[in-house]
């Protein structure tokens, strides 16, 4: 103590002391706790239950700050990665800090947070400086932009009169306008920080909520074309006709050469099996769909042609929705290496997209089920499975046990 009171070590020297062990006491802060031998006169019973409640309490603050330790790691927090903007925040963890400090060494705790020291000292002379929060020390970074700078940016962003106007474009213009001079990518970032929202909300035309339907077979057919690329680079064109309302291929076709005939061979083919006396048939305005042949066909009343986007509103979008289907779910999952190739695996998938799958759009029917109106008991028949599959899944699952749900003999007896 006396050491301590004179700040100088020659006083220790003259008593023996080493010179390391004065030159410690001088550099601690606080004078280290001293338990006089008066202890010994309390009560012994009531020091060691003051004991004994003080160390449960330091093993509760141990396993808290263990688990907290294991959470700050588990949750990879770094502040070289993260940028403290608020001036409110870093004040608390100053405060923080200074309060642990009383127990545990500065570089101690900086580390544990994962601070470094020079960080942590900037952060000292902004709280001490009174600046307004800055990403950095304006005296330090005076090319940096103010805050009357990032206020102007902030209206002319924020305003109604600029919001025809893009963000670089708006950069360029309010130097024109000596606002402000700052490049795109400070304007850039600043909206980024701040979250800044720019009233350029847009305004669409309703869209159809409900697309087109059919009431029955033959009511509706969609025609269409599409190609894909074989290994060597040549084409294979595909052609089809989709039933609205069963969504079943009616005629199909693979070639290797584009040839707008073939439509109309197939519109003869699914007209020998239709009921309905003039089919509405949707198109896009391919020469395939527009010609003699086709129009022919037309002209003799057994359908009806419909350009989609230009008579209706509706697009030709559910026999692109097929090619989709057929391209990304198995055409593309084989080598495509010939036409025979390729008819063969577009006849293999149109047999089971009619006979075989359930369309998501009916109730556990194909498509040929949905054509020729067969299956008609086939909903009750799942509904009837599906409950008895979920009767046997809770039996299963109530059977189940482990050793610790079973009970013992003698308590089930």
């Amino acid at each position: 103590m006396l050491v301590k009171s004179a700040g100088s070590i020659d006083i220790g020297l003259e008593h023996g002391i080493p010179r390391s062990t004065a030159r410690g006491w001088l550099r601690r802060h606080d004078s280290p706790l001293v338990v006089s031998t008066d202890v010994v006169n309390h009560d012994a019973a009531s020091l060691q239950v003051e004991v004994l409640a003080l160390r449960r309490k330091v093993k509760r603050l141990t396993a808290l700050l263990r688990l907290m330790f294991v959470v700050f790691k588990l949750s990879q927090f770094s502040f070289a990665k993260t940028r403290v903007q608020d001036a409110k925040g870093k004040q608390r963890l100053l405060a923080a800090i200074d309060r642990c400090r009383e127990q545990l060494p500065l570089q101690t705790i900086i580390r544990l947070i994962g601070l470094s020291r020079s960080r942590f000292h900037e952060w000292k002379q902004e709280h001490l400086c009174g600046l307004v929060d800055r990403s950095s020390c304006p005296r330090k970074s005076v090319h940096q932009i103010t805050p009357k700078e990032i206020g102007v940016i902030r209206d002319m962003v924020t305003s109604d009169e600029y919001r025809h106007v893009p963000t670089a474009i708006l950069a360029r213009l309010a130097e024109r306008l000596g606002k402000v001079f700052a490049s795109a990518s400070t304007w850039y970032r600043l909206i980024r920080i701040y979250k800044w929202r720019r009233p350029r909300l847009r305004l669409y035309p309703a869209k159809p909520k409900v697309g087109i339907r059919a009431v029955k077979p033959n009511e509706i057919w969609h025609v269409d074309t599409t190609q894909i690329r074989l290994l060597d680079g040549r084409r294979v064109y595909i052609h089809a006709i989709i039933d609205t309302f069963s969504r079943r291929v009616l005629a199909w076709n693979v070639s290797d050469t584009f040839n707008p005939a073939v439509t109309s061979s197939l519109l003869r083919d699914a007209l020998v099996g239709s009921t309905s006396s003039t089919p509405s048939l949707m198109v896009d305005g391919g020469i395939e769909n527009y010609n003699s042949s086709v129009d022919k066909i037309v002209e003799e009343g057994l359908l009806k042609r419909i350009l989609t986007q230009t008579d209706i509103s509706f697009s030709n979008s559910m026999i692109e929705a097929f090619w989709k289907a057929i391209k990304h779910q198995w055409l593309y999952l084989n080598t495509l290496n010939s036409v025979s190739t390729v008819r063969s695996l577009v006849s293999f998938y149109i047999s089971e997209h009619n006979s075989k799958l359930p369309h998501s759009a009916f109730k556990g029917h194909t498509p040929d089920e949905m054509y020729f109106g067969t299956g008609a008991d086939i909903p009750d028949q799942l509904n009837a499975s599906r409950l008895a599959a979920r009767l046997q899944r809770l039996e299963s699952n109530r059977s189940q046990t482990c050793r610790m749900c079973e009970k013992p003999a003698s308590l089930s007896a």
